[in-house]
């Protein structure tokens, strides 16, 4: 495979860094991605000559900063396969995304409807759902999974029903890295007269997402997990839904005219982004995007499972290793317990070797539940890891668990 990951490491200065005397080994990547220099430098390059609050004034700075961030408007709708930049709403992250669809296309919901989520979903897939079934007594339905850890797609298809009205999806899982049949999920859905949300947070890095092929209503997914800046998102809506939508925020920027004895809101996308938004790092996100698909997600990909395979077969030859999540199509993503030993342990040794791995539940508690245990250790690769460095998280792993009896 052509793939020159010694090249790519070089945008990275901070994977030359040490942690406790040892070379860092960053697998923390479902958390958050690293971030590459020409990143760095449009975020510095925004502040240095072109910060100027956008769509305000008539200034030259104001114009460039402007211009820019609506260029990524048009790059990310290019990049996940939208109709239209009106489609492209920008937010904060993944979780403010799937509160703006459940709090402003939830107004459109009525006491006794069902909302389909799936047991591994992440806090910020189930909590705001939760929040619109207090406020207008939706019902929350709740998809099992098999014991690979892959949906039980005859259950879905068992909670489908006349009153269902959204299916809420993670395309990736966070703990397992189970890859979910959206495509199946949302025409099956749509067959039940539903919509459907897709949370893209671990997916948009490690796969091809096309929204008109998949059919989406709508998708989410960060920056920061995509090696961009932190504090910025994307939401996905069809136009017809956005359209039907009442407003997530009141303020600046949302708004046509504003009398106090009626307000007319602003035309798509805007009606949805009120207030002055991080053009800095939307700017920013413009040159991940690029970074991103420069290389090729699909290359990126073929690397990442190529490491998922070898630390897979390797980790599984430590006794009493136990690994979460063993369904045929996952992204490299792989949560673990050594016998009865606690994950915070576990994370403390490796991190003191130099391992940056994540421990908990993983803000996925049902999941956690479902499985069993209080929390698991997660060690996530992306473009920047190499064999070597999984060789030597093994043996360090081998290490560990002989610390730990």
């Amino acid at each position: 495979m052509d793939y020159d990951v010694e090249k790519y490491r070089s945008d990275y200065p901070i994977l030359c860094r040490t942690v406790y005397g040892k070379p860092l080994v960053y697998l923390d990547n479902t958390a958050s991605t690293q971030t590459p220099r020409m990143v760095v430098d449009t975020v510095t390059d925004m502040y240095y000559k072109h910060k100027a609050n956008v769509h305000r004034g008539v200034h030259a700075l104001s114009q460039e900063a402007t211009a820019m961030m609506e260029a990524t408007r048009r790059r990310v709708r290019d990049f996940i396969g939208a109709e239209s930049e009106r489609e492209i709403i920008f937010t904060r992250g993944t979780t403010e995304a799937i509160n703006l669809v459940a709090a402003s296309y939830g107004e459109l919901l009525s006491e006794g409807d069902e909302v389909i989520l799936t047991v591994m979903e992440h806090h910020a897939n189930i909590v705001p759902w939760q929040l619109l079934r207090d406020r207008k007594g939706i019902v929350i339905k709740v998809v099992p999974m098999l014991p690979d850890g892959s949906l039980d797609m005859d259950a879905f298809r068992g909670l489908l029903s006349p009153r269902t009205r959204v299916v809420s999806v993670a395309h990736v899982s966070n703990v397992l890295g189970t890859v979910n049949p959206v495509a199946e999920i949302i025409s099956l859905a749509h067959e039940a007269g539903a919509v459907v949300l897709v949370d893209g947070a671990q997916a948009i890095a490690h796969k091809e997402v096309d929204v008109r092929r998949l059919d989406a209503d709508f998708y989410c997914f960060s920056s920061h997990k995509m090696y961009g800046p932190t504090g910025v998102g994307v939401l996905y809506g069809r136009e017809s839904l956005l359209e039907k939508m009442p407003p997530y925020q009141g303020g600046g920027e949302m708004i046509a005219h504003v009398a106090f004895e009626h307000t007319t809101y602003a035309e798509l996308p805007f009606k949805f982004e009120a207030g002055t938004p991080d053009y800095v790092g939307i700017a920013a996100l413009h040159t991940a995007v690029d970074y991103l698909t420069g290389i090729g997600v699909e290359p990126i990909s073929a690397h990442e499972h190529d490491l998922l395979r070898y630390t897979t077969e390797r980790m599984m030859e430590i006794p009493r290793m136990r690994i979460f999540g063993t369904s045929p199509d996952k992204c490299a993503i792989i949560s673990f317990l050594i016998g009865d030993a606690h994950h915070y342990d576990t994370g403390m040794l490796l991190d003191k070797l130099g391992f940056a791995v994540r421990t908990g539940h993983h803000c996925a508690q049902p999941l956690m539940q479902a499985l069993g245990v209080e929390g698991v250790v997660r060690a996530s690769m992306a473009l920047y890891n190499t064999r070597s460095e999984c060789e030597a998280f093994v043996k360090a792993l081998h290490r560990v668990a002989s610390m730990l009896g």
